[in-house]
């Protein structure tokens, strides 16, 4: 469910969606969502002074409050 939040979320930031993976690493009580795009959005996900990957952080852990667990987002090259 993060997963798919976070590719919608992910992919209509960018100019090449197609390229945009997410892979979901969960434990327990802890999941890590690791997000990969095509080099040149890279910026754009991550914004200026990070206002966009921030704001995306936000809204995972929002959502994953919900189901009691908490999540993170990192972005891999």
């Amino acid at each position: 469910m993060m997963k798919d939040l976070l590719m919608s979320i992910a992919k209509s930031l960018v100019d090449h969606p197609d390229q945009v993976e997410a892979k979901e690493i969960g434990g327990e009580k802890a999941t890590v969502l690791e997000l990969k795009v095509a080099d040149g959005d890279r910026g754009k996900i991550i914004g200026k002074e990070g206002r966009i990957i921030k704001a995306i952080r936000i809204i995972i852990n929002s959502a994953s409050a919900k189901l009691d667990k908490r999540a993170t987002v990192e972005i891999v090259e």
